[in-house]
């Protein structure tokens, strides 16, 4: 008798309507390791910060680290669900991902303004999944990478409001 546990994940074959399933879940990948990076590296500022704006920062970079968390897994189901395998190790996100770590320890406006550029990239990238996903047929992750694009827009706004002199 098989042992339940020894099932390894698989990629599959789907017949959704999708033309080009595997670069489109290829894109998510990305961004997926960009919102998991991102997510990271907003909780990290979030326990970190300090100063006048403390508990202003602490507050939204929780709020933004949370919808990031959410978001990777429903990234994540998306890729599974176009019947491909989604990232399984850090450095695996850590080479798909356009987000870097931040070199020393900044200061509060630092943290806001890299935050804010780290956002505007990953908007970027979901835009670039926005018309990948339309040539490929995928309304679905379309409108996934349009409202994930969104949300980064959203936040790189507020937080570049906070910096502003």
């Amino acid at each position: 008798m098989k042992d339940i546990l020894q099932t390894t994940p698989q990629t599959q074959e789907i017949n959704t309507g999708v033309s080009d399933p595997e670069a489109v879940a290829t894109g998510l990948a990305d961004v997926l390791a960009d919102t998991y990076r991102l997510m990271y590296k907003t909780h990290a500022y979030h326990w970190n910060v300090e100063g006048p704006l403390f508990y202003s920062l602490h507050h939204l970079t929780e709020e933004q680290y949370e919808n990031l968390f959410e978001a990777a897994d429903e990234l994540a189901e998306r890729i599974r669900a176009l019947g491909a395998l989604a990232p399984l190790t850090l450095a695996e996100i850590c080479e798909r991902s356009v987000i870097k770590d931040a070199e020393g320890t900044p200061d509060a406006r630092a943290m806001v303004e890299e935050l804010s550029k780290d956002h505007e990239r990953v908007a970027h990238r979901m835009h670039a999944l926005v018309e990948l996903s339309e040539k490929s047929s995928d309304p679905v992750t379309e409108d996934m990478a349009t409202e994930r694009s969104a949300f980064h827009e959203k936040a790189a706004w507020m937080l570049r409001s906070i910096a502003a002199e």
